[in-house]
């Protein structure tokens, strides 16, 4: 595909409104490994299976194409930075947040909304990514809203409500008979109509 196309076409995904994970897995030494994905989704309830998508060209590709376990952390709208640091090319990833070990070993982000703990159930070729389909093996849900992306850019619930808050203008009038007169009030004062 063009340059110019595959950067339209990437701009015309990005209209869909995501969450935004953090996958996690350990490599063949059993050192804790990550990457930010916003390609994830439930696939089914009976069997619990999700799938999230990992780029070939990804180093930790293999790693995760061939893992036991692995885990999808979705983001709480304050963990914009644990999602910048699991998408660039940070050294020690896991030094800059705070996580704990799954009962499998996988690691968990703290601070999460969610996360699910997966056996790698199976790994589907699909063009230049590979779709990760994972079982859940355990999982858990906080009371916290997620972090979204949209066209690019994150976006919170709670930043959006500020905003449309921020934007709402309220003026408050009133329609007074007085004495037979119409007596027009707004917020700067009383007119006479």
């Amino acid at each position: 595909m063009q340059t110019d196309k595959r950067r339209q076409l990437r701009d015309a995904f990005g209209a869909f409104m995501t969450g935004v994970t953090v996958v996690t897995s350990r490599d063949k030494a059993g050192q804790p490994i990550g990457f930010t994905a916003n390609s994830f989704t439930s696939v089914s309830l009976d069997p619990a299976l999700l799938l999230v998508s990992i780029d070939k060209r990804s180093a930790n590709f293999a790693n995760f194409t061939e893992c036991a376990h692995f885990a999808v952390n979705i983001l709480a709208e304050q963990q914009k930075e644990t999602s910048n640091i699991f998408a660039s090319k940070v050294e020690d990833r896991f030094a800059l947040v705070e996580w704990h070990a799954s009962e499998n070993g996988t690691p968990l982000l703290d601070g999460s909304s969610a996360w699910f703990d997966c056996s790698l159930h199976q790994v589907v070729d699909a063009g230049d990514h590979a779709l990760l389909i994972g079982k859940v093996e355990g999982f858990d849900s906080q009371a916290t809203a997620g972090l979204g992306y949209y066209r690019g850019a994150y976006f919170t619930p709670y930043q959006n409500a500020q905003t449309l808050i921020n934007r709402l203008s309220v003026e408050v009038s009133a329609l007074i008979e007085c004495n037979g007169h119409a007596i027009m009030m707004q917020k700067e004062g009383a007119a006479s109509l």
